[in-house]
């Protein structure tokens, strides 16, 4: 059952219960007015005969007790107030007039001299009354008057207000249905929205919102359930993303490991078959080894950014300045070998620092400035004490990056120039390390380049000062 049919039974179900019961204590409340005015007047009635028949008891001298008779006859053909009157002794019934007299109740034993005993009885012909018994004497005979008001017009109102009362709230109740049912609609709209919008987003419309504007609850819902499914589109597009990094990762992986494979197995082939000379055997086993060589450079990169991945980083109090110093005095007589100029400018200052980590970020990018000099240059470091860490810059005077390839260069395998990067040994991965290793500083890598002019590494490590 729809909730905004379980609504509309609730106000009907509300509706029927507080105007029935209103409607029935209404009711009942008339009709216990109207029989008490009706009894009180039949008593008045009542004891008018009862004293008229006293008086006369006290003024004359009865001779006969058919004389009683006769003044309650004289009595009773005054007015038509009472339906039914009966006198009797007893022993016997000296009077009784209207056809009510036989439907009398025994209320005898009930009344005395100074009370009434009052009681209601109804005939087959649907018509009530109300019994009026009492007793008096003449002399030291006891006599009964019982009396009978008709009272059916308060029982006919019972039923005519009873009668009313079903015909409005049948109206009522088919009216209040059909205002309950589009309150109920316009109500639980919103639920409909709602509900229209996570069948969307189930069946893989992540974009559909709900974008139900109202200031109660379901308004509330409705903006905590976009916001979910806001963060529901960004969880699942950051997890496309990393598949398709994952697979494209893969696959340059594969091509990594084919070419040089092809090679070795190629040139492992032809030395096995003992048919190339001397000087080709020679050439085909330095070719195997340079092969080799790339592919454990291969190995120990990703072992490095499966590390970087994967193991918990260790802060330490550390001089940036003092390791840059070490790692370039260690390499300028590699660079000098090869007409590259290498020097460094370093502010002075402690930071927490991963030393282990540190190093291979910088060793990487020195390397990677190298890589991008052709027949000489020059390469900088310059180190700088910030408040949450330090600042690194390496730049170089190589033959810069393209601007459309500056948003991939920290990819796995990426490189600018793929033919010269695998003559020189690369794989594609130094950079990605060192984003990588930036990150677990907290920190950010960002690159400034100008083609044919060099380029400009800043990485902002933010480990925390010392």
């Amino acid at each position: 059952m729809k909730f905004r049919i379980k609504t509309t039974c609730c106000m009907i179900s509300l509706m029927a219960l507080f105007f029935g019961a209103g409607s029935s204590a209404l009711i009942s409340t008339t009709f216990q007015t109207s029989l008490q005015q009706e009894k009180r007047a039949a008593q008045e009635s009542y004891h008018m005969i009862l004293n008229t028949l006293q008086v006369v008891n006290n003024m004359d001298q009865w001779t006969d007790e058919k004389d009683l008779s006769k003044i309650l006859e004289q009595l009773s053909t005054q007015g038509s107030f009472w339906a039914a009157l009966q006198l009797r002794s007893e022993k016997e019934i000296l009077y009784s007039a209207g056809s009510a007299a036989a439907h009398f109740l025994e209320l005898a034993d009930q009344i005395d001299t100074t009370h009434l005993a009052c009681a209601i009885f109804s005939v087959p012909a649907a018509s009530y009354y109300l019994q009026l018994s009492g007793s008096f004497y003449v002399g030291k005979e006891a006599y009964y008057l019982d009396a009978a008001y008709d009272i059916s017009s308060v029982y006919n109102a019972r039923m005519q207000q009873q009668d009313i009362y079903q015909q409005i709230f049948a109206i009522l109740l088919a009216a209040s249905a059909c205002f309950s049912y589009i309150l109920a609609f316009f109500l639980t709209r919103p639920l409909a929205r709602l509900s229209k919008a996570s069948r969307e987003i189930a069946s893989g419309n992540y974009d559909y919102r709900s974008k139900i504007k109202s200031n109660d609850e379901i308004g509330a819902v409705s903006k905590d359930f976009d916001l979910m499914a806001d963060h529901l589109q960004s969880g699942i597009e950051e997890l496309q993303d990393s598949v398709e990094r994952q697979s494209q990762f893969i696959g340059n992986f594969t091509h990594e490991l084919k070419t040089p494979m092809t090679s070795i197995i190629g040139y492992a082939d032809l030395l096995r078959g003992q048919t190339l000379s001397t000087e080709d055997q020679a050439d085909a086993a330095k070719y195997i080894f340079s092969e080799g060589k790339r592919l454990e450079q291969l190995s120990l990169k990703l072992l490095d950014i499966f590390v970087a991945e994967h193991e918990t980083l260790t802060l330490v109090k550390a001089s940036p300045s003092d390791l840059i110093y070490s790692y370039v005095s260690h390499l300028q007589p590699i660079m000098a070998r090869e007409k590259i100029t290498l020097q460094c400018e370093c502010e002075p200052g402690y930071c927490m620092l991963d030393t282990d980590f540190f190093g291979s970020l910088l060793v990487n990018l020195i390397e990677n400035a190298r890589k991008a000099l052709i027949d000489g240059g020059s390469i900088s470091v310059r180190s700088e004490m910030t408040d949450d860490g330090c600042l690194i810059f390496i730049s170089d005077t190589g033959k810069g990056i393209p601007a459309d390839s500056i948003t991939h260069i920290t990819e796995a395998f990426y490189r600018v120039d793929k033919a010269r990067s695998r003559a020189q040994g690369g794989a594609g991965l130094g950079l990605t390390l060192c984003a990588r290793i930036a990150q677990m500083h907290n920190g950010t890598i960002s690159f400034e380049s100008i083609e044919d002019h060099g380029t400009t590494v800043t990485v902002q490590l933010k480990g925390g000062r010392a």
